[in-house]
């Protein structure tokens, strides 16, 4: 009996050891963009949109933009739309996509490719990640401020205060999960905020799995699986490199993450398993 209850410790630790989740790398762009800081997947027309922050992730100097790559890696439009200041985090409603852009809320019309209004968030320092619910609610981080902004009905005002290292956002019916400095929140319709789960390292972009669970990336150049538990597995680590991981973007249906490299001006695609 004992030789066999051991066979089946040691079959349940081979179990457990392979079922802890990895990332393959599928393959990654050239250096050619940027500095890229989110990337939004389209996956029914085979495309990401990527934010460009051009020459600097903080000047107002007009060679910002959002730029069109293929799911294969291959860039198809550098210049998809121009003109903005230093974009980063992306969100899309229907046709209509948000960009933060600094100080502004950056509204555009997909199937035009045409920007038809900013909107201004007067106290913003550096407008970081955007959000949007599925009832067309805007939500930006301010990471300067350490504040949270909502937009609706094009009204600013202030949604959340002092949360330390405030920048990933992403919404989920009347919940909104918040990467703040080390912390992992989500915050209710109430706007009461509950901890998710405490990482080694700020978080940067975070995307729902499913069944609770959450992939962040975290800008030195770190990507975790966070449990709905709480806990978390390091998927990736390349800060030795220097190759930062900004804003992601998730494929739930193939399971691929399309991450941002910033300064290393590139978008890297891996497979979750």
């Amino acid at each position: 009996m004992k030789k066999y209850l051991g066979l089946a410790f040691v079959l349940t630790l081979a179990v457990n050891s392979s079922a802890q989740h990895k990332l393959e790398k599928l393959w990654e762009t050239d250096s050619i963009i940027n500095l890229p800081e989110s990337v939004l997947p389209d996956i029914k027309n085979k495309l990401l949109y990527t934010s460009v922050m051009g020459n600097s992730p903080t000047d107002k100097d007009g060679f910002g933009g959002i730029a069109k790559v293929g799911l294969d890696g291959k860039v198809i439009d550098m210049d998809w739309v121009s003109g903005l200041n230093a974009p980063k985090g992306l969100a899309r409603l229907g046709n209509l996509m948000y960009a933060a852009d600094i100080t502004d809320v950056v509204v555009i019309d997909v199937k035009k490719a045409k920007v038809i209004s900013k909107i201004s968030v007067d106290s913003a320092v550096f407008l970081n990640d955007i959000a949007v619910s599925d009832k067309g609610v805007v939500y930006v981080s301010d990471t300067r401020t350490k504040r949270i902004h909502k937009i609706e009905n094009n009204i600013v005002s202030l949604h959340l205060d002092n949360i330390s290292g405030v920048n990933g956002l992403k919404t989920l019916g009347n919940e909104l999960y918040i990467a703040g400095g080390t912390t992992i929140w989500k915050a209710d319709a109430q706007r009461t905020l509950t901890k998710i789960a405490e990482l080694p390292n700020g978080g940067d972009g975070l995307e729902f799995i499913g069944n609770g669970d959450l992939i962040v990336t975290s800008w030195p150049g770190y990507i975790y699986y966070v449990y709905a538990d709480g806990k978390h597995d390091l998927l990736l680590d390349t800060h030795l490199e220097k190759k930062n991981m900004a804003d992601l973007g998730y494929d739930p249906v193939n399971r691929i993450l399309y991450v941002p490299t910033f300064y290393k001006k590139s978008i890297v695609a891996y497979q979750l398993k």
